[in-house]
């Protein structure tokens, strides 16, 4: 009974994202189901990503006017972290939003101009993988995945995938299961369609991660055990489980003790709490001086951290 609980608080009509990923990825409706139809067509205009969008500018992003020197430009959509246009894109392609809605479209015409003008991104942004691996991940999820722009992210994240099979933001150091981004930012392409040397990149950088357990890297690094979202770039036990299942590694044994960890998260009632927001040590919205960007709020029960461990489950039970 806690169980159809919990399912029902997920498809309740105020969240048409949650409401849609559970009909699909948690029972399983196929595409052209009414309901996931129906949810998945509310997505735009109710809930968070309906709020999200509400705020945007006339010209696609979220800042107040467009870059007025070189300096702005480098950094246009980027800062403020965390509620800037292309942290706000993030979660919009994670809620489900596709080019399909022409305020996407506006945004990411927005993010080609004046973030991935070609044969520039990469060599601003050389050491820092977590953006790449996000904005190549945004726009897959969007549905720009074929675009030259976007495929020349991710042949640098090969290029840029240590001798361990991890990534680093910082040049010269090995791997570390903080820089999760470039394995999600592969896991959103499906197989099929995932080049050799892509495959192989997530091949290496899954077995990076399931040698660690997902959380096993020097000393326990506790904000890695509390689950937040959005993850922009924040690493947690959720998120590696999210990724390496999606990547379809539910069945790998290594990954139990991480799984350990999220069944003894799950409350009695069944759900899981947002922990926090960022997860890092200092008091919640202080972070660096920075406001966070929130969805839920942090200590109570989150649909989303909810319907995200519901999927990582639900795919391991698959895979075994």
């Amino acid at each position: 009974m806690a169980e159809d609980r919990v399912i029902d608080w997920l498809l309740e009509a105020s969240q048409p994202s949650v409401r849609y990923f559970t009909l699909a990825d948690i029972l399983g409706r196929a595409g052209d189901d009414p309901a996931v139809r129906e949810a998945h067509a509310r997505i735009p205009r109710t809930g968070w990503a309906g709020e999200i969008l509400a705020s945007q500018g006339r010209e696609g992003y979220w800042e107040a006017h467009p870059p007025r020197s070189v300096r702005e430009w480098v950094n246009f959509l980027r800062f403020p972290p965390y509620r800037s246009s292309i942290w706000r894109g993030i979660v919009l392609s994670d809620l489900g939003l596709t080019a399909s809605d022409p305020r996407i479209r506006r945004f990411v015409d927005r993010v080609f101009e004046y973030l991935l003008p070609l044969n520039s991104f990469c060599n601003i942004y050389t050491e820092e993988v977590c953006i790449v691996g996000n904005v190549a991940r945004m726009l897959n999820g969007f549905g720009y995945g074929d675009d030259r722009r976007v495929r020349k992210l991710y042949d640098w994240m090969i290029e840029d995938q240590r001798e361990d099979g991890g990534w680093n933001c910082a040049a010269g150091r090995p791997g570390t299961l903080d820089c999760w981004e470039a394995l999600s930012a592969f896991a959103a392409v499906p197989k099929k369609r995932r080049s050799g040397a892509m495959q192989r990149a997530v091949d290496r950088g899954a077995e990076f991660y399931l040698e660690r357990k997902l959380f096993e890297e020097g000393r326990r690094y506790a904000p890695w055990f509390r689950f937040h979202y959005p993850r922009h770039y924040f690493y947690d036990v959720l998120a590696g489980l999210d990724v390496l299942t999606e990547l379809g590694y539910g069945g790998d044994r290594r990954l139990d003790p991480a799984l350990k960890v999220l069944r003894d998260k799950r409350r009695g009632d069944g759900t899981w709490t947002l922990d926090r927001v960022h997860p890092d040590e200092v008091p919640e919205g202080t972070a660096r001086g920075r406001r966070p960007f929130t969805l839920e709020r942090p200590g109570e029960p989150s649909k989303w951290i909810t319907l995200t461990a519901l999927r990582v489950l639900k795919r391991v039970e698959r895979a075994r």
